[in-house]
């Protein structure tokens, strides 16, 4: 009997990503049938992103698991109904992706981009000091998943002094890294950046608060393409204007699309992007999806099981 695969990530994403899994499922040898419409009980695989079709799972009696599209899993995890597996997508694309947007960003920053980027008034700024080298401006990355070490480990190859911080301890070759609340406070003091790429857990919300963000070396540069809530935007907002954050660069919000009256539009020292960061790519995220449905059957382990009680 063909594997039933329904798609549930909203009929928007249906035809960006019918073909791309119909030919990973193919290549992984399933016998499988992708459908946006089957009944509950027949249903072996779903596939779901925030925003999809379904807020009761009781009737998928069959269901071996529940695959995410997105790396966040905070709109799903806490669903009640939700007792299938839930698997987080972690895709090597969605990895170089967020790996090249930061890289970009940092530079942007500590090369000082923007004087003569926006300055292009006929005024000769030849006699601007030099930045430092990338090896005299220390970085700091919160979160040390798979996207903060791949972010880590690129800035550490151009030259930046890297310090990475995680809420349990991880050992990454090369870095220097930290965890627990007195690790959080040296990774930050001193920094001159600060990338946060931390999951949204109620233990990570307002990870920089202003007591924090007093801790960077004045100037300091912040970068956010994790999650909104991450960021005390209020105190965000001080620093800004207390000339201790230099310029934040931000592409996820508590409330999306950002609401046009928001302060941070409309801020001199602050980037807003459209949550572009590290978008979800249906040819590689396909084959993720394909290997999770053989591992599953099979009897192997899922791939990227998503723990349930720390919520990522």
């Amino acid at each position: 009997m063909p594997i039933t695969v329904l798609f549930a990530a909203g009929p928007a994403l249906w035809d960006d990503y019918r073909s791309a899994l119909t030919a990973a499922l193919r290549d992984a040898g399933l016998d499988a049938v992708l459908t946006q419409d089957a009944a509950p009980e027949t249903v072996d695989y779903i596939l779901f992103s925030p925003g999809g079709t379904i807020r009761d799972f009781t009737p998928f009696v069959r269901a071996r698991a529940v695959l995410n599209l997105w790396a966040g899993v905070e709109k799903i995890v806490g669903n009640p109904t939700l007792t299938q597996p839930l698997c987080r997508m972690v895709d090597p694309a969605m990895t170089a992706s967020m790996m090249e947007w930061v890289v970009g960003h940092v530079l942007r920053h500590h090369l000082g981009m923007d004087v003569h980027i926006l300055g292009q008034d006929g005024h000769w700024r030849g006699d601007a000091p030099p930045p430092p080298l990338a090896c005299e401006r220390p970085v700091t990355v919160l979160g040390l998943g798979e996207l903060g070490q791949a972010v880590a480990r690129a800035l550490s190859v151009l030259g930046f002094p890297v310090t990475g911080w995680s809420r349990t301890a991880r050992a990454v070759p090369g870095l220097r890294c930290l965890s627990g609340p007195d690790g959080l406070s040296a990774a930050l003091t001193g920094a001159q950046g600060v990338v946060l790429l931390l999951p949204d857990t109620p233990d990570t919300v307002n990870t920089l608060n202003a007591a924090r963000l007093a801790l960077l070396a004045p100037g300091a540069f912040v970068i956010n393409p994790g999650r909104g809530p991450l960021i005390d935007d209020a105190a965000l907002l001080a620093a800004l204007d207390a000339g201790q954050v230099g310029h934040a660069t931000l592409d996820v919000f508590r409330h999306e699309p950002l609401p046009p009256a928001h302060p941070f539009w409309h801020h001199p020292r602050v980037t807003v992007t459209p949550h572009i960061a590290a978008s979800t790519r249906p040819g590689t995220a396909s084959r993720v999806i394909a290997e999770n449905i053989r591992r599953g059957e099979a009897g192997e382990p899922f791939l990227h099981l998503v723990d349930r009680g720390r919520g990522y």
